[in-house]
C-alpha cells in the first residue's frame, strides 16, 4: 500500500473524481479559448448588394483591380492612372476635391540610409464631406502610391478601397457634425512625404483633428489597431464602442512606439495630430512583393477594416472632438463581445496587489501546510526555467529550419506558416509539461503554480513601470491565480470549489493571453517567434493547477505505483514533443517553394558612368543559387555608389548598358567671402523613380542647402560622400538645387544618381526561373546610373 500524501505535497486542488474534473476543466477552457479567438475573426464579407448605408466589401473590392493592376511607384505613368482614377471616383460622390502638388520633406526614417535630405514631388488627393456644426476635423487616410516590387493589392490597394467605399456610405447617409476629410496620399512607400505635404501645409491640415489610417502588410487576418496617439484613453474609448470588430491591445502599441517603423500615420503625429493606425498583417509572405496582387486579398479582412473606419468615422463625425483630451493611456485588449479597458494609471497599482496577492497566498498555504517555506522557495527558483527555456527553444527551433530553408531568412513569415506556428507552441507546451513532470514529485504542485504565479506578478510590476501597457499580460492572469489560490487555500481541498476557483482562474488567463500569443505570430514573423512561446508559457504557468489535473495524485506513492504515475506524468511531455516534431516536418514538407510561392532573391544593377564599369549588387548575406550567379563576394560601395546607404553588399562583374547619366546643369555660380553658392538643375535622361545629388565633402563643406525652393537640413555622414539630397518622383524637366558651400579645393566634386526599376532588358540577366521570386525590399530590380561632375 501507498503512503498517504505528505502536507508539501498538497495541489491547491485535490478532487475525488480527478478524472471527471480534469476533462470538465479543459474543456471549459477551450471552450473559452474558441470564443476568444473568433471573437478576433475578420467578419464575413458583405456581398455587391448590401445596403446603402453598410460597408460592403463586394463594392470596395471592385476598386482594388483598378488601383492595382499594375506596378504604380511614385511618380511613374501607372501613378498618374491610379490618381485620376481616385480623382473621378471621390468627384461622383459629389465630394470637393483636388489634388495637392507640392515638393515635401520625407517623414520618419525610411529613406535617410541613403545619404541625407530625402524629398518628394508628391500629388496627394484630398476630398472633403462639410459638417453641419463641426467642432473639428476627421481625416480618413490612406496611401495610393506602391512598391516598386509590386502592384499594391493590399498595401494599399485595401486602404484605399476603403475609404472609397466608407465616403459613398458617409454620402448616401445623413451628414455628419463634424468635417470628413478623405486623403488618399502619394510617396508613402518613397517617404512618407505626401502625408507630411498634408499635415504640415494643406489648409484643411492647420486645426489639427483625428486621423484614421488605414495600412496593410499583408492578405490576410484580423484588422489591428496597432497604434495611436499619445494620452489616448478618450480615442480608446471611442475605438471599444464604436468600432464593430475591436481588435487592438495597448501592449502593442507600447512595442510598435518603441520600433523604427513608420507609417503616414508617423507624419500625422509629428504634426500634432490625435488618431488611430490600423492594418491586417498576417500572410507577410507576400508584402512588397509581386505576389501582392488583387486575387491575394481576403475579402473578410477588406471588409474588417471597413466595418471599423465606417463606424468610426460616424462616431468622431457625431461627438465633440474637444473632448478628447483624456491626459492618459489606457489599457485595453480584446474579449469576448468587445474590447476591455482601463485606465492606464492603475497598471502600477494593479500590478503590486497581483504581487501582494501572490505573496499572501504563499503565506496562507504555508500557514495552512500546503507548503513548506523550503518548496515554496525552490518552486518560485524553477517556475524561472521554462519562462526561459520555451522561447530559447522555439528560437532554436526556427534557426534549425532556415537552416535547411534559407530562403526563409528573407522573408517576413512563410508562405504557410501555420504548421510552423503549431510547432512553436507545441514546443512551449512540451517544455512546460517536461519541466512539471520533473519538478512536481519533488516540489510539489502547490509549490510550483504559487512559483509561477510569482513570476506572473514580478513581471506585471516590471512591465507596468517600463511598458505600462503591457502590464495587463501578467498582473491580470497573476491576480486571478491568487484569488483562486486563496479561495482553494480557505476552502476543502477534495471539494468542487478549488476546482471551479483555479479553472475560472484559467480562464481569465485564456482570455487575455491566448489572443496575444496568436497575433504575435503574424506581428513579429517565425524569426520572433520566441516571444509567442514566453506568452503561451505564461499562459500554461498561469493555469498550472488545471494542468496538474493531468497528472495523478501527487505525493506518497512507492514501487511500481510510484513508476506508473511518472509514466504517466510524463505522456504530456512526450505528446507534446512529439507534436513538435511532427508539425516542423509537416511545415517543411508543405511550405516548399514553387511558381505559386518562390524563393525569395535580390539583385539590383549599378553602371558607373565615369569608368564604364557596371556590378550586380545584392543585400543577400546567404545569397541563394539564382543570386549566386550574379554577385561572388562582399564588396564595398560606399565610394561609386553613395545613394545605396550600404557600406558592403555581395556584388559581382556585370556588362555594362547602354544608359544616359542624369544631367547635371550649371545655372548659376558666384563667389563671397569665402563661399560658393552653385545653382543646379538636376535631369534625369530616362523615366526615374529617383535621383540623388552627393557632394564630395573633401573638396567642400555645405553651408546651406535649398531643393526645388525649400531649405533642407543639412545631414552628415562618414565617407567621402558625406552629403546629399534624395529626391523621389523627380518631375521630366528636372529639380533644381542651389547648394552653398566652403570650397577647399579648386573643384568642387559632385555624385549624380539616378535610379528606375526593372532589370529584364540588361545585358547579361537572365529571368528568374517560375520558384525563383523578388525579395519585398525597396532595392529590389533597382537600376542606378551615377556620373561625378567637378565644378
Amino acid at each position: 500500500m501507498g503512503a498517504s500524501p505528505s502536507p508539501a505535497d498538497r495541489a491547491l486542488s485535490r478532487p475525488r473524481h480527478r478524472l471527471i474534473a480534469a476533462l470538465t476543466a479543459l474543456l471549459a477552457l477551450a471552450a473559452v479559448g474558441t470564443l476568444a479567438l473568433l471573437d478576433i475573426r475578420p467578419p464575413t464579407p458583405r456581398p455587391p448588394d448590401a445596403p446603402a448605408g453598410e460597408f460592403s466589401a463586394g463594392r470596395a473590392y471592385a476598386h482594388v483591380p483598378v488601383v492595382a493592376g499594375q506596378r504604380h511607384a511614385a511618380g511613374s505613368p501607372a501613378n498618374d492612372e491610379v490618381r485620376a482614377y481616385l480623382e473621378a471616383e471621390l468627384r461622383k460622390l459629389g465630394l470637393s476635391t483636388e489634388v495637392q502638388d507640392t515638393v515635401a520633406e520625407e517623414a520618419g526614417q525610411l529613406s535617410g540610409a541613403a545619404g541625407g535630405a530625402t524629398l518628394a514631388r508628391v500629388r496627394n488627393v484630398v476630398a472633403r464631406l462639410g459638417g453641419t456644426d463641426p467642432t473639428g476635423t476627421v481625416f480618413l487616410v490612406a496611401h495610393y502610391d506602391a512598391v516598386q516590387s509590386g502592384p499594391g493589392g493590399n498595401d494599399n490597394g485595401a486602404g484605399v478601397a476603403t475609404v472609397l467605399e466608407v465616403a459613398r456610405a458617409l454620402t448616401s447617409g445623413p451628414t455628419p457634425r463634424n468635417d470628413l476629410v478623405f486623403v488618399l496620399t502619394d510617396a508613402e512607400e518613397a517617404c512618407l512625404c505626401g502625408a507630411s505635404a498634408f499635415a504640415a501645409d494643406h489648409p484643411l491640415a492647420a486645426g489639427k483633428g483625428v486621423v484614421l489610417n488605414l495600412e496593410a502588410r499583408g492578405r490576410t487576418g484580423p484588422v489591428i489597431m496597432f497604434e495611436t496617439s499619445p494620452e489616448n484613453a478618450a480615442l480608446v474609448d471611442v475605438f471599444g464602442r464604436a468600432a464593430p470588430h475591436p481588435v487592438g491591445t495597448s501592449f502593442a502599441v507600447e512595442v510598435y512606439r518603441a520600433l523604427p517603423n513608420d507609417t503616414d500615420f508617423t507624419a500625422f503625429l509629428d504634426h500634432g495630430f490625435s488618431g488611430l493606425n490600423s492594418a491586417y498583417l498576417d500572410g507577410g509572405a507576400i508584402y512588397h512583393t509581386p505576389l501582392d496582387t488583387p486575387d491575394s486579398m481576403d475579402r473578410a479582412s477588406l471588409q474588417h477594416h471597413g466595418d471599423n473606419a465606417l463606424g468610426l468615422a460616424r462616431e468622431f463625425g457625431r461627438i465633440d472632438l474637444g473632448d478628447l483630451q483624456a491626459g492618459h493611456d489606457a489599457t485595453y485588449f480584446p474579449v469576448p463581445g468587445g474590447l476591455a479597458r482601463y485606465p492606464g494609471p492603475l497598471g502600477l497599482p494593479l500590478a503590486l496587489l497581483a504581487l501582494a496577492g501572490v505573496i499572501l497566498l504563499g503565506w496562507l498555504a504555508r500557514r495552512r501546510g500546503r507548503v513548506t517555506g523550503g518548496r515554496l522557495a525552490a518552486g518560485f527558483g524553477l517556475a524561472l526555467l521554462p519562462i526561459v527555456v520555451a522561447p530559447l527553444g522555439a528560437q532554436l527551433l526556427w534557426t534549425m529550419i532556415t537552416a535547411i530553408r534559407p530562403g526563409y531568412a528573407m522573408l517576413l513569415d512563410p508562405y504557410r506558416p501555420t504548421w510552423y506556428r503549431l510547432a512553436v507552441l507545441a514546443l512551449a507546451a512540451a517544455v512546460l509539461f517536461a519541466w512539471y513532470a520533473l519538478t512536481r514529485r519533488r516540489v510539489g504542485p502547490a509549490a510550483l503554480a504559487i512559483g509561477g504565479l510569482g513570476w506572473l506578478a514580478l513581471l506585471g510590476v516590471l512591465l507596468a513601470v517600463l511598458v505600462p501597457g503591457g502590464a495587463y499580460l501578467a498582473t491580470l492572469p497573476a491576480l486571478a491565480g491568487a484569488l483562486a489560490g486563496l479561495i482553494a487555500v480557505a476552502t476543502r481541498v477534495d471539494g468542487p470549489v478549488p476546482v471551479i476557483a483555479v479553472t475560472l482562474a484559467g480562464a481569465v488567463a485564456v482570455i487575455i493571453l491566448l489572443p496575444i500569443v496568436v497575433l504575435l505570430f503574424p506581428a513579429l514573423g517565425m524569426e520572433m517567434g520566441g516571444v509567442a512561446a514566453l506568452f503561451a508559457v505564461l499562459l500554461g504557468l498561469a493555469a498550472l493547477p488545471v494542468v496538474d489535473l493531468l497528472h495523478p495524485e501527487a505525493g506518497g506513492q512507492r514501487g511500481m505505483v510510484a513508476l506508473r504515475a511518472r509514466r504517466l506524468g510524463a505522456l504530456p511531455a512526450g505528446a507534446a514533443t512529439l507534436a513538435a516534431v511532427v508539425l516542423a516536418g509537416v511545415g517543411l514538407a508543405v511550405d516548399r517553394f514553387d511558381a505559386a510561392h518562390p524563393a525569395p532573391t535580390h539583385l539590383m544593377y549599378a553602371l558607373d558612368a565615369d569608368t564604364g564599369q557596371a556590378r550586380w549588387l545584392s543585400i543577400e548575406s546567404d545569397p541563394q543559387p539564382w543570386t549566386a550567379e550574379y554577385v561572388d563576394g562582399p564588396v564595398s560601395i560606399a565610394d561609386d555608389f553613395p545613394g545605396f546607404g550600404r557600406d558592403e553588399l555581395l556584388g559581382g562583374p556585370a556588362q555594362a548598358a547602354t544608359l544616359p547619366a542624369p544631367r547635371l546643369e550649371v545655372l548659376a555660380d558666384t563667389s563671397t567671402a569665402g563661399q560658393r553658392t552653385l545653382r543646379l538643375r538636376l535631369t534625369p535622361q530616362r523615366q526615374v523613380r529617383l535621383t540623388a545629388l552627393h557632394v564630395d565633402t573633401s573638396t567642400a563643406t555645405v553651408r546651406s542647402v535649398q531643393v526645388a525652393g525649400r531649405p533642407v537640413p543639412i545631414e552628415k555622414r562618414e565617407g567621402r560622400w558625406g552629403f546629399g539630397v534624395v529626391f523621389h518622383a523627380p518631375p521630366p524637366d528636372g529639380i533644381e538645387i542651389t547648394l552653398t558651400v566652403e570650397p577647399k579645393a579648386a573643384q568642387v566634386a559632385l555624385r549624380a544618381t539616378d535610379v528606375s526599376d526593372g532589370l529584364d532588358e540588361l545585358p547579361g540577366f537572365r529571368p528568374r526561373p517560375p520558384d525563383v521570386g523578388v525579395v519585398g525590399s525597396h532595392t529590389s530590380e533597382m537600376l542606378a546610373v551615377t556620373r561625378t561632375y567637378p565644378l
